[in-house]
């Protein structure tokens, strides 16, 4: 048995059908974490959608909780030989809300639909399809060789969509457990839909609140123009001293200070373009003198989400009482997420807005993460891939979004290795989700290869050619 049988052995299952049906009872699972009426769900998809799945490709597996995780996970391990590497994966069976009358006609987000070569529903993209394209995977090598070559470990959890509650804590009680060589995961996009590609880690997400409780009550605009200041004025003002006017972040401790050379040498021939039917890019936004490879994936970034003061719907004449405002800094390794606010704070006493208050919004703070590119783990899994494409994938040093790698970068200790079945244009978290089928084809190929060239190492990766 080959390789090439391997990979044609798991395209065969998706051009049969067998892969669509599979995970169209996964998607038909309402697995909503934000929706606390779908508890049950999260634990059926669990029990009942991947736990059979698992089993049948020869891993024993287990439920574990861990406060203040809402919902369960399930690990599940294959120990074929403790002297071979050890993969550890990683899924989220949860999903945001369905949305369900948003989809467009004929289409629903917890029924698989087949349209125009994409794949409808909720979870295809994130993440039920990424991590089902990984298993079946497993599945076709296992059926060539008769074994995986190595060990495998899975954690699959139900709340991603909430900010991982509990993953780390889990990971810091069961290091033991989850002990690896590497995780080999998949989530978010591809660089676009026609490049495969690895990314490394992710850029770290701090949302704020910033506000000013001027007074109480609204007061005339007429009798206190002029003598009142107005806090929608005030709270705009110390926001434009936070960044410059094209997006440029005026707060040295928010920035790496510099970009380290191997993260611009893998970022020197990712090319950043408008996606088929998204938004027009602005190359003058942003930090200067970087690439736009370079101003996502290799530099931090402030934006502001929401701001409010008085009643949009139904504006009076009258000086609002308060302002408030919703801002998020996506930031890079180099940046210490615990300085963050304390040197926003100082930047606007300085600039003279003693009155904006600040704090820590309601969200998970995400820690940025990032592996060498440089590391031989990178070099062995684009070997791979180019082994099986023909062509280099893009490596990026990190995701431009956050996801919760920092509980295997920093509490596992694992080089981690992502390779997305997906692209910016799924639709993910909005109506009318959906996985390419040229994705989901070429993603089974590509993870068969890898599993089949991992199953061959005798040793530490090396650079395949």
């Amino acid at each position: 048995m080959t390789r090439e049988q391997a990979i044609e052995h798991a395209q065969a299952h998706f051009d049969s059908g067998a892969f669509q049906i599979r995970l169209a009872e996964l998607v038909a699972i309402p697995s909503e974490s934000q929706n606390p009426e779908r508890a049950d769900a999260l634990v059926r998809y669990l029990e009942q959608g991947l736990l059979p799945l698992l089993e049948e490709i020869g891993f024993a597996c287990r439920i574990l909780t861990q406060a203040p995780a809402r919902g369960p996970f399930l690990y599940a391990e294959r120990i074929e030989d403790p002297a071979r590497q050890t993969i550890l994966g990683y899924g989220h069976g949860d999903t945001v809300r369905g949305q369900d009358s948003q989809w467009s006609d004929g289409l629903s987000p917890w029924e698989l639909t087949e349209r125009d070569g994409k794949l409808y529903g909720r979870g295809t993209v994130d993440n039920k399809g990424q991590h089902a394209i990984n298993l079946a995977a497993m599945r076709a090598v296992i059926a060539q060789r008769g074994r995986l070559g190595f060990n495998a470990k899975f954690l699959i959890e139900t709340g991603e969509e909430l900010g991982s509650p509990g993953l780390r804590e889990l990971c810091a009680a069961h290091r033991a457990l989850f002990r690896a060589d590497a995780l080999i995961a998949s989530d978010g996009p591809r660089l676009s839909l026609s490049r495969p590609t690895i990314f490394l880690g992710a850029r770290g997400a701090f949302p704020i609140d910033l506000w000013i409780d001027a007074r109480e009550g609204a007061r005339h605009s007429g009798n206190y123009g002029g003598l009142l200041a107005n806090p929608g004025i005030e709270l705009a003002h110390a926001i434009a001293c936070i960044t410059g006017p094209k997006g440029e972040i005026r707060i040295p401790e928010w920035t790496p200070g510099e970009i380290p050379a191997s993260v611009r040498k893998a970022l020197a021939d990712i090319e950043v373009t408008q996606d088929p039917g998204g938004p027009a890019l602005d190359p003058w936004w942003g930090e200067p003198d970087l690439s736009m490879a370079e101003k996502v994936y290799g530099w931090s970034s402030f934006d502001i989400l929401a701001f409010l003061c008085g009643d949009p719907a139904a504006p009076v004449n009258a000086i609002p009482p308060r302002a408030w405002a919703r801002g998020q800094l996506r930031f890079v390794v180099g940046v210490d997420p615990d300085g963050v606010l304390p040197a926003l704070r100082r930047h606007l006493d300085a600039h003279g807005f003693e009155r904006v208050r600040i704090d820590k919004a309601r969200d998970e703070v995400f820690p940025a993460t990032r592996l060498d590119p440089e590391d031989p783990w990178v070099a062995f899994a684009a070997g791979s891939m180019r082994r099986t494409t023909g062509a280099a994938p893009a490596i990026l040093p990190n995701l431009g979004g956050s996801l919760p790698n920092d509980a295997f970068a920093d509490i596992l200790s694992l080089p981690t290795i992502w390779i997305p079945h997906s692209y910016p244009g799924c639709s993910q978290h909005a109506p009318d989700e959906h996985m390419p089928v040229s994705i989901a084809r070429e993603g089974l190929a590509l993870m068969a290869g890898l599993y089949w060239d991992i199953g061959e190492m005798d040793g530490p990766p090396a650079a395949l050619t």
